[in-house]
Parts: structure tokens; C-alpha cells; sequence
């Protein structure tokens, strides 16, 4: 088990190009569709509990997975192989980085990561979105999206907050009403 869990997260670490929030559908594809060591519901919760947090998403995320599935060694086993991979490709990157950057193919390089990452979080997004409409309501999950935007970028609302605010919202709601 902890081979496994070492290979899944060394994979993560190496592939999660452009920090916690690319590595997250790699953690999910691994955990949810791979190996089915939690279901769809059980990742959102945990995404969205690990994002109220501080820190990097993605070692809290392999810390957990790690932990519940082979204790405090199976944590620190995560743990340490989401960040060796980070570590050592930063230091190579960096250095050939600094030492090619004028080069017009480095250049294109670094800007043609940038919608990889942004086609990742959009297939994410529309997961989490597919997911959340099979509890509510499209004219509520759209003015709850909008809401939840509007809070974020213009009045600058921390996530944290919003996220706890969900939370109450979901204690009290009434189990089973469909919004």
C-alpha cells in the first residue's frame, strides 16, 4: 500500500504543473476514478474543508488521502512524495530557466502552459457544477455561482468564509429539499 500510495502522489507531484489548483483533477482522477478509494461526494467535501485551510491544497489533500488510507505513515509517505518531485524539478527548471529564458521557444513555452491549466480547472469546475446540479436547481445553482463570483473577485470576500457561510447554510437546510 504505501508503494501505491508514494507512486500516486510522485505522479501528482510530477504532473501537477502550475501548483495545488492543476494538481487537484490528477488527486481526483487517481483517488475517484483510478483506484476508488472515495466517491465524487466524498472528494468535493474534502476539496472543499482542505480549501478552508492554510496552505498548499495539494499536500493537504495527499496528507488526508494518505492518513485514511494507511494512518500516519501513508500521511507522511504523501506527504513526501507530493513535494520531492517540486522540489527537485524547481531547482532543475529554475536553473535552465534562468539560463535559457531569452530564448523565443522558452518564452512560448511558459505561455503555452497557461491554458493547459486553465482547460483543467474549467473540466473540474464543470464536474463540481454536474454534481451540484443533481442536488438543487439550475436558477439556483446559476444565481448561487454568480453570488459566489460576485463575493470573490469584486468584494474580495476570502474563500474561507464563503465556504464556511455554505456550510451553516447546508446545517440547517432542510435534508432532502431540493433548492
Amino acid at each position: 500500500m504505501q508503494l501505491k500510495i508514494f507512486w500516486i502522489f510522485f505522479k501528482v507531484g510530477m504532473l501537477g504543473y502550475g501548483g495545488g489548483p492543476a494538481s487537484i483533477p490528477l488527486i481526483k482522477a487517481e483517488v475517484v476514478d483510478i483506484h476508488k478509494w472515495m466517491t465524487d461526494e466524498e472528494f468535493q467535501d474534502m476539496l472543499a474543508i482542505g480549501n478552508t485551510l492554510p496552505g498548499p491544497i495539494a499536500t493537504k489533500l495527499a496528507g488526508y488521502i494518505g492518513y485514511i488510507k494507511s494512518g500516519w505513515l501513508g500521511l507522511a509517505n504523501a506527504v513526501l512524495a507530493t513535494i520531492v518531485p517540486t522540489i527537485i524539478l524547481m531547482i532543475i527548471l529554475l536553473t535552465l530557466f534562468v539560463e535559457f529564458q531569452e530564448l523565443a521557444w522558452v518564452q512560448g513555452m511558459s505561455r503555452g502552459v497557461l491554458p493547459v491549466v486553465g482547460v483543467m480547472m474549467a473540466m473540474l469546475t464543470y464536474d463540481f457544477l454536474s454534481k451540484a446540479k443533481a442536488k438543487t436547481t439550475w436558477p439556483f445553482l446559476i444565481l448561487f455561482t454568480i453570488a459566489a463570483l460576485i463575493l470573490l473577485v469584486p468584494l474580495n470576500i476570502h474563500p474561507a468564509i464563503i465556504i464556511a457561510a455554505i456550510i451553516i447554510f447546508s446545517l440547517f437546510r432542510k435534508e432532502g429539499r431540493k433548492i
